[in-house]
């Protein structure tokens, strides 16, 4: 599986006839999950429950959905999202995480 194959199987099942309610739609939809998955971990570290990994999972293709469906929504795609992000990151952290870096970004050119 690539990511622009999964957006494309993904689209399948989006409701495409407004794109500006799909977009409302996906951006919503992903602080949701994502707090379905922040739920999973907190109940693990705080509460004592084993990690469920098939409910992460699940959890995080949910999240997979929104971020591909909301790609399209704005004219992009999932490859170039990713290709995009690990550029800025690669400018951020050249030779990888730097706490340093990380709080004192503007110090090294403005590069967020």
């Amino acid at each position: 599986m690539n990511a622009n194959r999964y957006m494309r199987d993904a689209l399948r099942t989006a409701d495409r006839s407004s794109t500006d309610r799909l977009k409302l739609e996906c951006a919503l939809g992903l602080c949701g999950e994502a707090g379905e998955v922040a739920e999973q971990v907190k109940k693990h570290f705080f509460h004592g429950h084993e990690l469920d990994k098939r409910h992460m999972i699940e959890e995080l293709g949910d999240v997979a959905w929104y971020l591909a469906v909301l790609c399209n929504a704005i004219g992009s795609d999932l490859d170039t999202v990713m290709e995009e992000n690990l550029k800025k990151l690669e400018k951020r952290y050249p030779e990888g995480f730097d706490p340093y870096r990380s709080q004192h970004r503007n110090d090294f050119g403005g590069v967020l």
